[in-house]
């Protein structure tokens, strides 16, 4: 059986993609920070994660879907401008409560502010995302 050289190639391409166009987003939960490393660059910037009460999700993911502006339908039609959901309704997206972040706020989605939000969610666009979530509990 003969093959076509592009057809042969197929495979690997699609795997060096994969393997080499990926952000990689680090959100710790104790300092409520998030630290970004691209084609880029790197980048640490402060987030606001879940409060007392309600959870962020520890784990490894990966970008599910992006919405240039969704509206929360479980929180009073919410906006979540730039949202990268990665778990179920779990989302990183902008806030426009900027002076909350650094503490965990949120109802367990990852908020940052608007221009950053909007410089991850472009960048998660070209290259795709690993998003890891660690830490316990901010002390703050």
């Amino acid at each position: 059986m003969r093959y076509s050289p592009l057809l042969l190639a197929l495979p690997l391409a699609l795997a060096a993609q994969t393997a080499s166009a990926t952000v990689r987003i680090h959100i710790n939960l104790a300092s409520q920070r998030m630290v970004v490393t691209s084609a880029a660059g790197k980048h640490s910037w402060p987030v606001s994660t879940a409060r007392p009460g309600y959870r962020t999700p520890r784990g490894v993911f990966s970008a599910r879907s992006l919405q240039r502006i969704h509206y929360s339908s479980k929180y009073d039609d919410a906006p979540m401008p730039h949202s990268i959901f990665f778990s179920g309704g779990y989302a990183i997206h902008g806030t426009y409560a900027t002076s909350a972040l650094g503490r965990p706020v949120s109802h367990g989605c990852v908020r940052l502010s608007p221009g950053h939000a909007a410089q991850l969610y472009g960048m998660v666009r070209r290259e795709g995302a690993r998003i890891t979530i660690s830490g316990g509990r901010s002390r703050r």
